[in-house]
């Protein structure tokens, strides 16, 4: 296997992730290697004199490659060696792409010999002379790295979605194109460090602020949400910073049609709303009289949804949700799948909630005790002028990942002294740490060369910069104290401290980041807070079922993380993760509740990796049926790494080509085979995504489409 630094790099800047160095490697575990360098070199040369070299010759170079003069001894090799055609040659290998399917191609047995030869060449030269590539000198922190920085700085979890715009993608990622920093971005940042400096010290706001929540329209609410008490159903949990001590507002709002009716309520019901689990008010909704003032009267309904509730500062729990209610047999039999939220096609059998709103503090308090206070206060004496400096320094250290100089503390004493003046300590200590998180030290990870470095040439990082890989690549967020110490003492490159370190930090929730943010990205997860099926076509999918598809993929990376299970297990693994609503949807039986768990499911199932999970099968779908080509590109780019090249212009849609409902998609997409310029991707991607056809486009297994 190549070097890790090597890999390390590929993962985070291309979609070639870390399950694909195992895959790329699978014929070394398989087939024992020539003894030789010039015996493995026999093998390749064989193969490329007997395979390629009629298409890859001075003459054709079909696309770009000459292979005539392939070096057939060591001497040669060092002459013409050329790592990133062998790379290239192995990934097109290795998922069978060459020879092509309609030239002469080689036994499987000659294919796994050819691989674990070159492989183990290109081994060997990785460890000689690495060739570790190189990333951006300085690259900015993403808004997922930012929110998380914060968080584990000042132990304040912040929704920076309002704050900050979203981060461009390059390679399907975010954290690439992050280089620069515009002048409207750089007022974004300032007002945000200006925000969050205030919630964190506890300091006063001119006026009351606030937050609303809405849920997605499409989400049903007759079943228990997770977090919220046994017996309710609906509604939501969710998770406040309360900036002081002091009084606050909650107003709630149920979801209406687009006639501006309550949905649903048919009786009188009960809404529950709750303080870190503790019940503060319930509330009882009952549907309007009727009559002619019946608009008027059904308006007014949830006017009376308000509470005003003291409360300490610091985060705290807010849940609101129904009561459990018996459910007559009949709507339950003429509602099945639990798709019940709308008027028209899915009517909502009891209300739901619809918005949440809280705003304060009113009279405020004081700041209170929080973990933000606790963390930036950590002492004090009747100097506060060294009181401040002793405050910021460890908080600097950490956001600037390296130690602190003077000269490093002068500005933000700076602003501490003025503001101090005016305000008190307090006030200045939050003008300083607003100059702390907009300083290019925080927001920029910058990587310097060494003065003796020489241009093309591999050396070492320096622990304070392996410190921040390691911590942005597991965590998404920045070092700890202890990552810290064993970079300033130069021993975190010991490579038995290395392989602790990577160990500690898996197990830290923090790498939960690893699942929700890189793995995200790779698999495409996000794309299904987008992904809206054609509803006449799929009736039962809802919002409910969105998030527990995607819930199903992470619980599986995770357990491949954290049970440090074979990386090959997210496509084999006979166990996957299922709620009551998901069972419901793959019809596995007896599953119930909204907890997710580990299932084993038998191949009857149809259910188990990766390419099996619905959440990956929706993504790679249109919004009324599958596609072959989405979903074998998808496989091809993301799991082997070898994506088919960009289409040509002016090709016309299936659509375009072929409206009639009576040809299957395999016909159809025959006639895209039939045209040379398009038989060249379609051929690689369309047989692969075809063995992904008995799922459709929500997931669900089916033997027959459209009849």
């Amino acid at each position: 296997m190549r070097q890790v630094a090597s890999h390390f790099r590929i993962t985070l800047t291309t979609k070639i992730p870390v399950v694909v160095v195992l895959v790329l490697s699978f014929s070394r575990i398989c087939f024992a290697e020539a003894d030789t360098t010039g015996q493995r070199l026999k093998i390749i040369s064989s193969m490329v004199t007997n395979y390629c070299v009629d298409c890859h010759n001075s003459v054709d170079t079909t696309a770009g490659l000459n292979l005539e003069g392939f070096p057939a001894d060591e001497v040669k090799l060092k002459e013409h060696w050329d790592s990133s055609q062998w790379e290239h040659m192995v990934r097109r290998l290795n998922g069978r792409q060459m020879p092509p399917v309609t030239a002469n191609r080689p036994d499987e047995l000659t294919y796994l010999k050819t691989l674990s030869a070159m492989e183990s060449i290109l081994d060997e030269a990785a460890l000689a002379s690495p060739q570790p590539g190189r990333t951006d000198s300085i690259r900015r922190l993403n808004r997922t790295e930012y929110r998380n920085a914060i968080r584990d700085l000042l132990e304040l979890d912040v929704d920076v979605t309002d704050l900050l715009p979203a981060d461009e993608l390059s390679h399907g990622f975010d954290n690439v194109t992050v280089g620069e920093l515009s002048p409207a971005l750089l007022n974004r940042y300032i007002t945000a460090a200006e925000r969050i400096s205030r919630m964190a010290v506890g300091g006063l706001q001119r006026s009351p602020g606030g937050i609303t929540i809405r849920l997605p329209a499409d989400q049903s609410q007759e079943a228990h949400v997770a977090g919220l008490p046994l017996g309710t159903r609906g509604g939501t949990l969710l998770t406040h910073h309360f900036p002081a001590d002091g009084d606050y507002e909650i107003q709630l709002l149920l979801m209406r049609d687009r006639d501006e009716f309550v949905e649903g309520l048919k009786s009188p019901h009960k809404l529950d709303v709750l303080l870190d689990r503790e019940l503060i008010q319930q509330f009882t909704i009952t549907p309007s009289k009727g009559g002619k003032d019946y608009q008027r009267d059904d308006s007014l309904i949830d006017r009376h949804l308000k509470k005003r509730f003291q409360v300490t500062a610091g985060p705290h729990a807010i849940g609101v949700t129904f009561p459990q209610t018996a459910m007559s047999l009949s709507e339950i039999k003429r509602q099945p799948f639990d798709a019940s939220f709308n008027k028209h096609r899915h009517p909502r059998q009891s209300p739901a909630l619809f918005q949440v709103s809280i705003v304060g503090p009113f009279d405020p308090q004081g700041p209170g005790d929080t973990p933000s206070r606790r963390r930036i206060f950590t002492t004090r004496t009747q100097d506060d002028l060294e009181d401040a400096r002793q405050l910021l320094k460890p908080l600097m250290r950490r956001a600037y990942r390296r130690p602190i100089t003077e000269a490093d503390i002068d500005v933000p004493m700076r602003f501490y002294q003025e503001r101090c003046e005016m305000d008190g300590f307090e006030a200045g200590i939050e003008s300083a740490l607003a100059i702390v998180l907009v300083n290019p030290h925080f927001l920029f990870r910058s990587e310097n060369e060494p003065a003796d470095a020489v241009a093309g040439v591999a050396y070492k990082i320096t622990d304070m910069q392996l410190a921040s890989r390691l911590s942005f690549f597991l965590w998404s967020s920045l070092p700890d104290d202890e990552l810290l110490l064993l970079a300033e003492e130069n021993r975190l490159n010991l490579p038995d401290v290395l392989k602790t370190q990577v160990e500690r930090m898996l197990k830290d929730k923090r790498s939960e980041s690893l699942v929700t943010n890189f793995a995200a990205q790779w698999l495409y997860l996000r794309n299904l807070q987008s992904f809206k099926p054609d509803m006449r076509l799929f009736p039962d999918f809802d919002d409910n079922l969105r998030q527990a598809l995607r819930r199903e993929t992470e619980l599986l990376f995770n357990s491949v993380v954290y049970e440090d299970r074979s990386v090959l297990d997210l496509l084999r693994t006979d166990t996957t993760y299922l709620n009551e609503r998901l069972a419901k949807h793959y019809g596995i039986p007896h599953v119930y509740g909204s907890q997710f768990r580990p299932v084993k499911v038998d191949q009857n199932s149809h259910r188990g990796g990766l390419l099996r999970h619905g959440s990956i099968l929706a993504v790679t779908s249109y919004a009324t049926r599958t596609s072959p080509t989405i979903r074998g590109n998808w496989i091809l780019e993301n799991i082997l790494g070898t994506p088919a090249p960009p289409p040509p212009p002016n090709v016309p849609t299936l659509k375009d080509k072929q409206a009639s409902t009576e040809v299957s998609i395999r016909e159809r997409l025959a006639e895209h085979r039939a045209n040379p310029a398009c038989a060249s991707c379609h051929n690689l991607m369309d047989p692969v995504g075809f063995s992904l056809e008995n799922f459709d486009a929500v997931g669900r297994w089916r033997n027959f489409d459209d009849g």
